[in-house]
């Protein structure tokens, strides 16, 4: 028994699972046949924040209630580097994002996948005395009622994901 390396490439796409099959480099044959054939199989570690759905990849993004509220520009993460993405007025939590073709490539053909990004916004736990008496000052203009929700937090996720 003999220890090889092989350079193996791995293409672009590929999930957990995956088998490479490298003709001609397994155990040699029955009464000196042929090589066989060895196979890898991949396994692939879970990223620091990305996660995937397939071909998708999905990223959680907090940002501040003023981002939420009066719209922003900023930088993220993707497969590719960063860039820009324009979270728009009103922006409600759980709002999700897609930004095409961002995602991970198709196996077997051209093209790849998105990324979506889903918002949460994060409500201050401590505030400055300034921060304080502007939200109070705000809280003065805003509507007290309190509103009931007409649809399901998972009747919303279908909506997003087509269900």
């Amino acid at each position: 028994q003999k220890t090889v390396n092989k350079v193996v490439t791995i293409p672009a796409g590929v999930s957990t699972g995956i088998q490479i099959r490298l003709p001609g480099e397994g155990q040699p044959g029955i009464n000196g046949g042929p090589h066989g054939d060895f196979f890898v199989e991949i396994e692939v570690e879970n990223h620091a924040f990305f996660r995937r759905n397939e071909f998708d990849v999905l990223l959680d993004l907090d940002i501040n209630i003023a981002q939420a509220v009066l719209g922003d520009e900023i930088r993220i993460p993707t497969l590719n580097g960063e860039v820009e993405l324009r979270i728009p007025p009103g922006t409600q939590p759980g709002n999700t994002f897609r930004m095409r073709n961002q995602g991970i490539p198709y196996l077997r053909s051209s093209g790849k996948g998105d990324q979506l990004v889903t918002v949460s916004v994060q409500i201050p736990s401590r505030l400055t005395s300034e921060q304080r008496e502007l939200f109070e000052e705000l809280a003065k203009t805003m509507d007290p009622d309190i509103k009931i929700q007409n649809q399901s937090f998972f009747e919303k996720l279908r909506e997003v994901f087509g269900g």
